[in-house]
């Protein structure tokens, strides 16, 4: 089989993806929609999960208490400062990515939902959120907005496995997850699922069993995310209490490229690692430097030159 050309890189790589899809690059504008997570208001829990920041995993998004045109712009700028931009008319991404961005009636998700699509500059909208905060109607809601723009929604899975998932307080069990998934798909929606690799006690073997199983789900993307540790969580008070072994630079690439070559090649890949707020970074510090990251797991790919033109068989999973 002649390897895939991935524009450039050795997977399935969203930057493949939108360009396929849109006809251009597309950014990505991290937006918070105002909202809490049920891990936090009492419903689940109080105090989040054991990783998750006071920004509620939204560190890097623009503050909300204001009109999310005006926070769209401010993206805009921000993004404008760090890199320099193709075509005179970039577009972008509108990303909710603060806590639980559908935990919320009706009455707030639809008119903060449909301004930001209605900006112009606006090609797609993705939303973060957890699969026990779905209700039906808010599920039509994405499926009528998905009629004027894409709508694509982020769920935090994290892991299959029941012990870690209480141990970092995710507040629901695997058929929560599986029931949402089939809702959403059946309302037509792209779905990506986040997975952390790294998370304490588990074993590389159940990382790779989380990203086995889902090899074989309808899902449309994937983020594998480098466990971040993070001043000021849970997460970090048991790694100074109880130090667990996280992943060195070298063990990360090579493990993360094992995961990728589970996976099905169509399936588009958001992220294989992540850059955690380099005032809260605890550990592992190496992963403050992204560029050298990605640049030694390109080439590392190549290196091994086994994925990008296999033919994936879900038999060969593990």
């Amino acid at each position: 089989m002649t390897p895939k050309n991935w524009n450039g890189k050795p997977y399935h790589s969203l930057d493949y993806e939108l360009k396929h899809t849109f006809g251009r690059k597309l950014y990505k504008l991290s937006l918070d929609g105002g909202m809490t997570c049920p891990n936090r208001d009492g419903t689940c829990g109080n105090r989040g999960c054991i990783f998750c920041s006071e920004g509620g995993s939204g560190d890097f998004a623009i503050p909300a208490g204001r009109d999310v045109w005006d926070q769209i712009e401010a993206a805009k700028e921000r993004i404008r400062l760090k890199m320099p931009l193709t075509g005179s008319q970039p577009a972008y991404v509108a990303y909710f990515q603060s806590f639980t961005n559908t935990y919320a009636p009706i009455s707030y998700l639809s008119p903060l939902f449909s301004r930001a699509i209605s900006h112009p500059q606006i090609a797609a909208l993705s939303i973060g959120t957890r699969p026990d905060c779905l209700e039906t109607e808010t599920v039509e809601l994405l499926a009528d907005l998905n009629r004027i723009k894409p709508v694509w929604v982020e769920l935090g899975l994290q892991t299959i496995h029941e012990d870690t998932a209480r141990l970092i307080r995710r507040g629901y069990e695997l058929p929560v997850f599986e029931s949402a998934l089939k809702q959403l798909k059946e309302a037509g929606i792209t779905v990506i699922v986040h997975v952390i690799l790294g998370l304490p006690k588990e074993t590389k073997k159940q990382m790779k069993k989380t990203v086995s199983w889902l090899s074989c789900q309808p899902i449309d993307g994937i983020k594998l995310q480098l466990l971040h540790i993070l001043k000021g969580t849970d997460l970090a008070a048991l790694y100074q209490d109880h130090p667990f072994p996280v992943f060195s630079m070298e063990e990360y690439i090579d493990f993360v490229i094992d995961c990728v070559e589970i996976l099905p090649p169509s399936l588009t890949i958001h992220r294989l690692t992540g850059d955690g707020p380099r005032q809260l970074l605890i550990a592992p510090l190496w992963s403050q430097d992204k560029k050298r990251v990605l640049n030694t797991l390109h080439q590392r790919f190549k290196e091994r030159d086994t994925w990008q033109g296999k033919l994936w068989n879900p038999q060969n999973t593990v």
